[in-house]
């Protein structure tokens, strides 16, 4: 029941949202696209549990789940776009999918050329350590130091965290954050920093040479789907489902399963 409702208030916000002024002289609306399509194409980058592959090569995740029940409330298909993290804003902007939803959280700089909808979710900034390379950091601020390399992904909101927090240490950036991971755990840089809860599950699975000494949770921020600017009938209808999947309790279900369990890495390896 709660389904068809949402289905119900999606589809009564595309057909009769032109009416009003500045409806009307909005140009081709991606969600009419989408609808004339028959397919919502999603643009999107790999963080883990945010969106990976399986042992199968299928995408899955947090944000798969959301854009897949998305698609099917809006009674189309889902298309997938892998897409580089560094390249994903212009992407969006020439027209390569129709929205991103890939984790991507809300800042003054990105909001310059896209438009985000209300908050889907929060993320805040965690690390790792080395065990061997960090024996001598105890605390969060002993990483401030030039003689300390961190390994970050380029382009994220970790990556600007760490540059803030830690102005004198070197920042070592990868666009992957496998190879970033493969770094802290050969020594080669003393700490790994990353969206939650990734730092924590990489030192579960890694306990012999990861470790985390003190409680980090740097740069909340909210997260969003993000599409082009001035497209208002589009930003109404994703604004109103992500409403509408919050009051049911979907969203929490599903935050809880890929961020609070451990229960879904069997489907990787």
């Amino acid at each position: 029941m709660k389904r068809a409702m949402m289905v119900l208030l999606l589809v009564f916000g595309i057909c009769f949202g032109g009416f009003s002024t500045e409806n009307a002289i909005a140009r081709d609306p991606v969600i009419e696209k989408v609808i004339q399509r028959g397919t919502l194409r999603v643009g999107f980058s790999s963080f883990v549990p945010w969106a990976m592959q399986d042992k199968e090569g299928k995408y899955i995740g947090f944000e798969i789940d959301v854009a897949e029940r998305l698609a099917k409330d809006l009674g189309v298909k889902c298309q997938l776009v892998p897409t580089n993290w560094d390249g994903i804003i212009p992407a969006l902007l020439a027209g390569k999918f129709d929205v991103i939803i890939g984790g991507m959280s809300i800042t003054p700089q990105r909001s310059l050329s896209v438009n985000f909808t209300v908050p889907y979710d929060h993320v805040y900034v965690d690390l790792t350590l080395n065990k061997e390379r960090a024996a001598s950091i105890t605390r969060q601020e002993d990483l401030n130091d030039p003689d300390v390399i961190i390994a970050v992904r380029t382009g994220t909101t970790a990556a600007a965290s760490a540059a803030r927090q830690f102005p004198k240490a070197q920042l070592r950036m990868f666009n992957d954050e496998a190879p970033a991971v493969e770094e802290v755990l050969s020594g080669r840089v003393h700490a790994f920093v990353a969206s939650a809860p990734l730092p924590a599950m990489e030192t579960i699975r890694h306990a012999d040479k990861l470790v985390q000494k003190f409680k980090v949770e740097l740069h909340r921020q909210p997260v969003a789907f993000a599409v082009p600017k001035g497209d208002f009938d589009t930003l109404n209808v994703f604004d109103s489902w992500i409403r509408l999947a919050e009051e049911e309790g979907w969203l929490q279900e599903r935050r809880d399963y890929w961020f609070k369990s451990d229960v879904w890495q069997s489907r990787l390896h």
